[in-house]
């Protein structure tokens, strides 16, 4: 599994962005894309899920705020970020969970920028 993020950059806070991961490979064993981020001296931090059956999950902090969603035909899932702030600062990695007949494995996603100014 191969997964490629995009769509970071630099927004005011109130702004909005859409972060995209396109996944590639053995599609078939992924059960669940998460949305991790991680700011300078924080640990990274679980933003968003969605597996295989559309069940999502978020992130108190992001909560009402964040949106994850996905485009089955484009093997792409996407994080809508609105009403940013700030503190959403940060270098945002997707994650697949690949389960096959014989192995368990996590694939990450390069990182895309997130830069919120006040």
């Amino acid at each position: 599994v191969q997964l490629q993020a995009s769509g970071g950059g630099l927004v005011r806070a109130g702004g909005s962005l859409r972060l995209s991961c396109a996944a590639s490979g053995a599609i078939s064993s992924i059960r669940v894309i998460e949305w991790y981020r991680q700011a300078p001296g924080k640990q990274r931090e679980l933003v968003a899920t969605i597996t295989r059956a559309d069940s999502t999950n978020y992130a108190d902090s992001v909560k009402g705020r964040f949106t994850i969603s996905r485009d089955n035909a484009k093997n792409t899932v996407f994080l809508q970020m609105d009403s940013l702030k700030p503190e959403d600062t940060a270098v945002y990695y997707c994650a697949a969970d690949s389960v096959t007949t014989t192995v368990v494995a996590r694939y990450w996603g390069q990182g895309t920028q997130v830069t919120v100014s006040s």
